[in-house]
């Protein structure tokens, strides 16, 4: 059985979705008691008490058929009537008389019972009347006549059935407030872990102390535990890559010490060379590959910065630097703003736009604003990366051919490792599409609000 309906319609938060678990078991029982125990207890009363008063009904009709007059008939109801509680009139009226058909409130249940029970007990019985609420009236044919037969509604049924549903609703409604306040005390420890989990996974290291139940304290302990390991560990590598960087830069500095101290012989001129060039792709892999394992830190406090503002510095840098790149559509300032480190993504902006001018023509930059996103788009108009490239082309030194051209750049595939890098450590993605304005690569920035 599919139950993909159930899903759209229920709660998505674990506050929405206690609440729904705590509050359906107590409507199901307030409506299981009030159908089966209460509605049957009350007919069962009801029932008991009609029947009592059958009894004094039955005797008046009684005296009053047995009466050899009218007259006498009035005075053997009255006889009996009065010490009973009875009102009566014989002969009824005529407005009274004319009534034909049982009437009842809609609303009024056990009139069902008092009318059956009635009906059984009096086969003569006209008509019942229980619109009066309070009264209960009674037409009954004896041989004298209508007789008009009224008592109070109270004893033939319980004078207030509601106080138990009155008072069963009250009891709920302070249990489930009570219930409400312990269960936003209990789901408050996991929101205060959600919120330092999602700081962290954007590169911002929120104080956080593990409290609530033993279970919600067990989780905060291992975050703790696994974020204290993550940041030794990017501090560990970190440290690495510093001493590699000098280990690595030593040798390269004789090697170009030693090249550029041989004597120049037209024989050997072509090899040196060549050597110099390997040797200056070494240090700029070296340095490249340093940059990208650095983005990879946490370092750095997010600021809260308007991206309009943001990404028109960065395209104007570009554009004084001869870049053909301009700003396409931006909200202006004021639009929105978003928690970002602004050198991070500042750096992940000039990687992308390198790429878009390095391969292609031209280059578009826009920033688009929506209720939980701000998206940064640079476009181009070279000859993009195909559908099952684009995944690949995310992974560090990834160079592909003949999609991207070698030969028109100095890089060595991590422009967009590294943006994708930066990217992740906001709480965010790259996305790489088709321009269909431009016709080459569309580069999608997306940061969360």
């Amino acid at each position: 059985m599919n139950f993909g309906w159930l899903k759209q319609i229920m709660p998505r938060g674990l506050y929405g979705r206690a609440a729904l678990i705590l509050i359906v078991p107590i409507v199901t029982i307030q409506l299981v008691v009030s159908v089966v125990f209460i509605q049957r207890h009350f007919e069962r009363v009801t029932r008991q008490m009609t029947e009592t008063m059958l009894r004094e009904i039955v005797l008046v009709i009684d005296r009053v058929e047995a009466a050899p007059d009218l007259a006498s008939a009035r005075m053997a109801a009255a006889d009996v009537a009065a010490p009973l509680g009875l009102r009566f009139a014989l002969p009824a009226s005529d407005a009274v008389a004319a009534i034909a058909t049982d009437q009842r409130p809609f609303t009024d249940l056990t009139g069902l019972v008092v009318i059956d029970s009635l009906r059984t007990g009096v086969p003569d019985l006209r008509a019942i009347d229980l619109s009066g609420g309070s009264v209960v009236r009674l037409t009954i044919d004896t041989v004298h006549g209508v007789l008009d037969l009224s008592f109070p509604r109270w004893r033939v049924s319980a004078s207030n059935p509601h106080q138990l549903l009155v008072l069963m609703l009250a009891v709920s409604l302070l249990m489930t407030v009570i219930a409400y306040l312990f269960l936003r005390n209990q789901l408050r420890p996991i929101r205060r872990l959600a919120r330092a989990a999602e700081a962290f996974g954007r590169g911002r290291a929120e104080p956080y102390k593990p409290s609530g139940a033993i279970e919600v304290r067990s989780a905060g302990a291992a975050f703790l535990d696994m974020r204290a390991r993550i940041e030794r560990q990017i501090e560990q590598r970190t440290m690495m890559l510093s001493g590699i960087s000098h280990d690595l830069r030593t040798p390269l500095t004789r090697l170009r010490l030693g090249l550029s101290m041989l004597p120049e012989d037209p024989e050997t001129r072509d090899e040196i060379a060549a050597m110099e060039r390997d040797v200056a792709e070494m240090g700029r892999l070296v340095d490249a590959f340093l940059e990208f394992a650095r983005e990879g830190a946490t370092a750095g406090e997010a600021e809260w910065i308007d991206p309009c503002v943001l990404v028109a510095r960065v395209v104007e840098d570009a554009t004084r630097a001869g870049q053909p790149v301009h700003l396409h559509e931006c909200p202006g300032p004021g639009g929105a703003q978003v928690s970002v480190r602004p050198d991070a993504i500042r750096r992940a902006l000039e990687n992308l736009i390198g790429n878009a001018v390095r391969y292609g023509n031209r280059a578009e930059v826009s920033v688009l604003v929506s209720p939980k996103t701000v998206r940064i788009v640079i476009e181009d108009d070279g000859p993009g990366i195909p559908p099952e490239q684009r995944e690949e082309a995310l992974r560090p030194f990834a160079r592909l051919d003949p999609a991207r051209n070698q030969d028109r750049g100095q890089g060595v595939g991590l422009g967009l490792s590294i943006a994708a890098d930066i990217l992740r450590g906001h709480g965010g993605s790259l996305r790489l599409d088709s321009s269909a304005r431009l016709g080459g690569l569309r580069a999608e920035l997306i940061l969360p609000r």
